[in-house]
């Protein structure tokens, strides 16, 4: 369903609360200076001649709106401070419930609203800047818009608890792709998807993650990074090999990786990293 059109005070709110909390309460310091300088600032009343007539008008007008916008402003980027202070709250909260719940309870009874901040911050803790825009309007109904190393990714969140995610979802996510340009996608439901679904993206460079999945990629970042901050640092692993104390990324594809053990060949019985999306990808990392 199309979302309703927002007004001003709503774009406002939306845009501050999307920002870190710390540079809206800056937004909101830095505009009561400005528009009560400007507010402050004396209109000529005197030896006005009538082409200035127009000018002076003009200019009282800007007064008045600086009188009011002084207060107004700042208050509307302290709400959206309080929102994104709360929101980066709430979505480190998920993360940390999620991942302390061994059952899936959690990420299986996560309303769709939940559902979306807390596949936002799995990507944030991975690096990439995200935008929530929300789904179901002039979007193409793309939950998640991600940039990272000036590339867009685009995602798609399904919190379906009782059917599988169908291949119709994925050529529409495909179709939006082209239409944006974006270097890839993502679609991330907290059940599985289809056999159609997983043989056609195959080759799109669209990642399909499933509930085990994503509970993998959570207890990767949990172990990768110090807190659940957006300022802590990723280990990163060498391009060939990695410890067996950390998760690392896929050196061909960038998704989480899991511990398998050769079954043939000459490496027959020893442990590695194997690509979650084997076999549609079959990177690999030793483990010394």
């Amino acid at each position: 369903m199309a979302r309703r059109k927002a007004g001003l005070i709503e774009d406002i709110l939306t845009i501050t609360a999307a920002l870190p909390w710390w540079v809206s309460v800056i937004l909101a310091a830095c505009t009561h200076v400005v528009l009560h300088h400007y507010a402050s600032l004396d209109v000529p009343k005197t030896n006005v001649e009538l082409g200035q007539v127009g000018h002076i008008v003009i200019d009282q007008i800007g007064k008045n709106l600086a009188y009011y916008g002084q207060y107004i402003l700042p208050a509307l980027f302290l709400i959206g401070a309080l929102a994104s202070f709360f929101g980066q709250s709430k979505r480190k909260n998920l993360v940390k419930t999620v991942n302390h719940d061994s059952s899936g309870n959690a990420l299986r009874a996560m309303t769709w609203e939940d559902f979306e901040l807390l596949v936002g911050e799995i990507f944030r803790m991975q690096g990439y800047s995200v935008v929530e825009t929300g789904g179901g309007g002039a979007d193409g109904g793309i939950d998640l818009i991600l940039k990272k190393d000036n590339e867009l990714f685009l995602v798609q969140c399904k919190q379906w608890r009782a059917y599988k995610v169908s291949v119709n979802v994925v050529r529409e996510l495909l179709g939006v792709m082209v239409t944006h340009g974006a270097a890839g996608g993502f679609v991330v439901t907290s059940g599985v998807f289809t056999a159609e679904a997983q043989s056609f993206a195959k080759g799109q460079n669209i990642h399909l993650i499933d509930g085990v999945r994503l509970t993998a990629m959570i207890e990767k970042v949990r172990k990768t990074n110090q807190s659940f901050g957006y300022s802590a640092v990723t280990q990163k692993s060498s391009p060939a090999s990695t410890t067996s104390s950390v998760v690392p990324d896929c050196p061909q594809c960038g998704q989480v990786m899991v511990k398998r053990i050769a079954k043939k060949g000459a490496n027959t019985g020893n442990r590695f990293w194997g690509c979650t999306s084997f076999p549609t990808c079959r990177g690999i990392r030793t483990i010394h």
